[in-house]
C-alpha cells in the first residue's frame, strides 16, 4: 500500500514542481563541479569545496523529493538558497572575471526560479483532480 501512496504524491506534484526539481538538480551539480572547474581563486577553492558539498546533499534531497516525499524540499531549499548567497560576492569583488560573474548570475537566477517552481501548489494543493 505504501507503494501506492509514494505513486500517487508523484502524481500529485505539478510540471511546474518537476521543472522546479530538475533546475534545482542541475544548479547542484555545477555546485558539484566547481571544485574542478575553479582556478583556485575564483571562487576560492574552500568555497568551491564547500559549494561540491551542498550540491551532493541537494542531490540526494532531489532524488528523495522526485519519490514524492515532501520532507525533503525544506532543506532542500535551504541550501540551494545558501549555495546563491555564496555567489554574492562575486558580484561586489573588482578582481573577479567576468565569466565567473556570469556564471554566478545565471545561477543565482537558476536557483531562484527552481525554489519559486517547487513552492508553486501541486494538483492536490490546488484542488486539481
Amino acid at each position: 500500500m505504501s507503494d501506492k501512496t509514494n505513486v500517487s504524491d508523484k502524481n500529485n506534484m505539478s510540471g511546474k514542481n518537476k521543472v522546479g526539481l530538475l533546475v534545482l538538480a542541475l544548479v547542484s551539480v555545477a555546485d558539484l563541479l566547481t571544485p574542478v572547474l575553479t582556478d583556485g581563486e575564483h571562487p576560492p577553492m574552500e568555497i568551491a569545496i564547500g559549494a561540491a558539498v551542498i550540491g551532493l546533499v541537494s542531490l540526494v534531497l532531489v532524488g528523495l523529493a522526485w519519490q514524492g516525499k515532501r520532507w525533503p524540499l525544506a532543506p532542500l531549499i535551504t541550501l540551494r538558497l545558501a549555495s546563491a548567497l555564496l555567489a554574492v560576492p562575486a558580484f561586489f569583488a573588482s578582481d573577479v572575471p567576468t565569466a565567473a560573474v556570469a556564471a554566478a548570475g545565471v545561477g543565482v537566477a537558476a536557483t531562484i526560479f527552481g525554489v519559486v517552481a517547487v513552492l508553486l501548489p501541486s494538483r492536490e494543493l490546488a484542488g486539481v483532480r
